[in-house]
């Protein structure tokens, strides 16, 4: 068993993958889905968060990825790049969505990055709109952003091509299509709920308007 598989069947014991087709989510894209990830959950789980942070760490090695700073996007993937950071003996920080309105009101939190090359952590990346907002603001504090680890990707095409836009490479740890054949293989999902997802996965953004 790859670490794709590995992880989305951690996901499904966990009970982090939900089909709520008849309440759906709605991403801050806008895009509406009958499939709810939360990657939030892992910190519950102790055994199962293991493997997410050592399937980090794997990534890192097999890709050679050189850094001087974990930085974790607010408010998610927070506790993935501490648990990171400290298992590698890296300096950590984290990025706000938005600014305090009391103190420095800065976005970037823990210490100073500029001239650094920092790692981002995600848990999840739909369009990648939180990611690379993050990157964004990485740069306007003259930090060096090449490289962005997430739980979960949704592959769609479009944020694969928002991140390579970016200059940015995204490294994920399962997707939702292998999620899905471990959800039918373990008979978490049926067969008909699995062709729902697909369907609106072949067509996110007109889906929920149906």
């Amino acid at each position: 068993m790859n670490i794709a598989e590995k992880v989305a069947q951690e996901l499904i014991k966990i009970g982090a993958v939900k089909f709520v087709p008849k309440n759906p989510v709605t991403f801050k894209s806008g895009i509406i889905s009958p499939i709810y990830i939360d990657n939030r959950e892992f910190p519950f789980y102790p055994d199962s968060w293991k493997i997410v942070i050592e399937g980090f760490q794997n990534l890192i090695t097999d890709n050679n990825l050189q850094f001087d700073i974990v930085t974790g996007v607010a408010v998610a993937g927070i506790p993935h790049s501490a648990a990171l950071g400290y298992s590698l003996g890296k300096p950590s920080i984290f990025i706000r969505k938005e600014a305090k309105d009391h103190g420095t009101k800065s976005l970037i939190e823990g210490g100073d990055i500029k001239g650094k090359k920092t790692l981002l952590v995600e848990d999840l990346v739909s369009l990648g709109m939180s990611s690379l907002s993050a990157v964004k603001e990485i740069r306007n504090a003259d930090g060096i952003v090449n490289d962005c680890l997430v739980i979960v990707s949704y592959d769609f095409a479009e944020a694969k091509e928002a991140f390579k836009k970016a200059n940015v490479e995204l490294h994920a740890l399962t997707s939702v299509p292998v999620i899905l054949e471990e959800a039918l293989k373990l008979g978490a999902l049926k067969q008909n709920e699995v062709d729902t997802i697909k369907e609106w996965f072949a067509n996110p953004h007109s889906w929920g308007k149906k």
